[in-house]
């Protein structure tokens, strides 16, 4: 081969705390093909930029106002060399040392996959509304899968719902096949670049798998106030992208903070917990209640 059969994307800014552990999971990992390394660094200021030149092959330095979910991941893509890419967040952390292998291992198996992402656990910190929070996302499960649909007319016969479930993909930690990526590059977005990607490639008629065995440490404890703007971004996504509203009612989103109240106290009994169970189900409603009506979204740029 001319160049590495598997390139590593990672965005980053202000990492500086997490990326060694990340950058030496990688390094141990067992693998038998060549793999590299690029970071696309968004204006840091503790001391990333410093710590990523002796541990890169390639890195990218753009400004904070510049970062895109899509675009941002497309530039270093574009600036890498392997037929497969692996995209990371600069916070999650490899598991163990076939982690790579594993993740790799449908797409080198079948070339109708576009695409593969990891299984995440929380981290030994987190919190548990947390970790009960992660555990009901897909991305937690121990069960692999392999999505497909057989037609564009399949998946519009599909409910939102539906339709969302088959197109679950999460770039926390995912890898792409480089020539699909060529014809189907990441779109310029605030939120849910992969969700995107994820049915246009399906749509072509590939396939995207789910790999358990491919497990990355990640989770976080956010404010409640963080959560209800991105909640609120992505639904506003979901609503264009599958005319999702898991939330349509105002009647449903009183029914909804009350049981979410009543949910979060029995696994945590915390203010930060019973601030959650309003700013989850408010940002789902609101959020595609501004997709409806057309309201002004401000700009996310946090990676």
């Amino acid at each position: 081969m001319s160049g590495p059969a598997v390139s590593i994307v990672l965005p980053t800014r202000n990492g500086a705390a997490t990326l060694p552990a990340l950058l030496d999971a990688v390094a141990r990992q067992q693998v038998t093909f060549p793999v590299e390394v690029v970071a696309v660094d968004s204006a840091s200021t503790d001391g990333t930029v410093e710590l990523l030149r002796g541990r890169v092959d390639r890195l990218i330095t753009i400004a904070a106002a510049d970062f895109d979910h899509g675009l941002t991941r497309n530039r270093g893509i574009e600036e890498s060399r392997g037929d497969l890419i692996v995209l990371m967040v600069q916070d999650a952390l490899p598991a163990s040392d076939t982690w790579l292998a594993a993740l790799t291992a449908p797409l080198c198996d079948d070339d109708r996959v576009a695409g593969a992402f990891a299984r995440q656990l929380p981290r030994p910190d987190a919190s548990p509304i947390t970790r009960w929070s992660l555990a009901r996302w897909v991305a937690s499960s121990e069960k692999p899968h392999t999505h497909e649909v057989g037609s564009r007319a399949a998946f519009d016969a599909l409910g939102p719902a539906a339709q969302f479930e088959r197109c679950v993909f999460d770039n926390v930690c995912s890898c792409i096949r480089r020539s699909v990526w060529s014809q189907t590059p990441f779109a310029r977005t605030p939120i849910a670049e992969d969700l995107e990607w994820a049915k246009a490639v399906l749509l072509q008629g590939y396939r995207l798998a789910y790999v358990p065995g491919a497990t990355v440490i990640h989770s976080h404890d956010r404010s409640a106030r963080y959560e209800f703007a991105r909640t609120y971004v992505l639904h506003r996504r979901l609503y264009a992208l599958f005319g999702l509203r898991t939330i349509p009612t105002l009647p449903r989103l009183i029914r909804a903070i009350v049981s979410s109240a009543a949910a979060h106290l029995r696994v945590e009994r915390t203010r930060r917990a019973l601030a959650l169970a309003c700013a989850w189900p408010l940002g789902q409603y609101l959020g595609a209640q501004s997709a409806i009506r057309g309201w002004s979204v401000p700009r996310r740029g946090t990676v």
